[in-house]
């Protein structure tokens, strides 16, 4: 269940008579966070407030911390994910928790429901990379999308040295509602794609290229100087953001949608 939902059936069964009020106190004490030891603090109320969960960055913490913190979040989401996971440090915290789940390349790990993640939102975020050694970042950004509910578009190894690859699959990119579109080197890829494109363009800059790419530096200026209209950038080898960022788009279009459909349905009176 989403966090709305735990408390929408705690305050349901309040209402029934199933959890006295003392016991549904209880239970909203650390409803919006909870403290973990003296290192952390669960900011269960950040999928009511953003539409997403709070996800556990890896890097700087032990493995200990990541299985208390793990543990806790495991309560109160369906999905709990944390990013940036070597897998040296996978090994350990599969000893702890054996149904967490490790997706290798995008160095994630994550409990999931029992059955696979099913899109939830509408519309599709569709991925293309410039190069395969773009592929941990660009997948750092699929997999994230897919854990959060949305439907996911991969296209590998398009970059522009060879842009006729980009153009035999034009049709994907007309197809797309979002774009992520993840390139190093020189960073050219999102100014082509978004040249052909009717939808927003999220680029992100990878620390893949020579000694003055600058460790993504060169490809993150070239993206945020493009000429083409329609495209915002993130920093560098931040899919995650990006995949938030499209997440966001796609849950405002929702959403407006849904006004939409309720004005037409209930037009105002005179």
């Amino acid at each position: 269940m989403t966090q709305p939902e735990v408390l929408q059936n705690l305050l349901r069964d309040v209402a029934l008579g199933e959890v006295s009020p003392e016991s549904a106190l209880a239970q909203l004490k650390h409803f919006d966070f909870e403290p973990i030891a003296d290192f952390a603090k669960i900011d269960h109320h950040r999928s009511l407030r953003t539409g997403f969960p709070e996800v556990i960055w890896g890097p700087g913490k032990t493995p200990e911390q990541i299985v208390q913190i793990i543990t806790t979040m495991r309560q109160r989401n369906p999905v709990v994910m944390a990013t940036r996971i070597e897998p040296t440090v996978y090994e350990q915290l599969q000893v702890q928790i054996p149904d967490l789940f490790y997706y290798k390349l995008a160095k994630i790990c994550a409990i999931q429901p029992p059955e696979p993640p099913i899109p939830q939102h509408w519309g599709t975020i569709t991925l293309l990379s410039a190069g395969t050694a773009d592929l941990a970042v660009a997948e750092e950004a699929a997999v994230t999308a897919e854990l959060t509910g949305f439907q996911v578009k991969r296209l590998w190894d398009v970059g522009v040295a060879g842009i006729h690859r980009l153009l035999n699959n034009r049709q994907v990119i007309d197809d797309a509602d979002v774009l992520i579109v993840v390139a190093g080197m020189e960073g050219a890829l999102p100014s082509v794609v978004a040249g052909l494109a009717a939808c927003p363009v999220i680029a992100v800059p990878t620390s893949i290229g020579y000694g003055a790419s600058f460790g993504g530096l060169a490809p993150l200026l070239t993206m945020l100087n493009s000429c083409a209209a329609g495209i915002g950038v993130v920093n560098i080898d931040n899919g995650f953001g990006a995949a938030v960022l499209a997440g966001q788009i796609l849950r405002t279009a929702q959403r407006l949608q849904h006004k939409e459909t309720l004005k037409s349905q209930f037009p105002p009176t005179a």
